[in-house]
């Protein structure tokens, strides 16, 4: 009776192990081909790219320096 729930069970996990293999080959294949697929259309249909440019700074050494003075006039009183 324990040979016959045993090997009954192990029938089950392979059955499903065998599944989920399956199943994981199936999607790892069509992820592949979407893949090409998609890089295909991208080659015909590019998408625009927008450049954004940041604001340059406008921070000189001028301004530092005078900044420096107002400090150390305040720090003196």
């Amino acid at each position: 009776m324990l040979d016959t729930i045993l090997g009954e069970g192990l029938m089950i996990m392979l059955i499903g192990v065998g599944f989920v293999m399956a199943f994981l080959c199936i999607l790892v294949f069509s992820m592949s081909i979407m893949s090409k697929v998609v890089g295909f259309l991208n080659k015909i249909f590019p998408e625009q790219v927008y450049v954004v440019e940041k604001p340059s700074k406008k921070s000189s050494s001028d301004d530092e320096a005078i900044a420096v003075a107002l400090a150390v006039i305040k720090a003196r009183g």
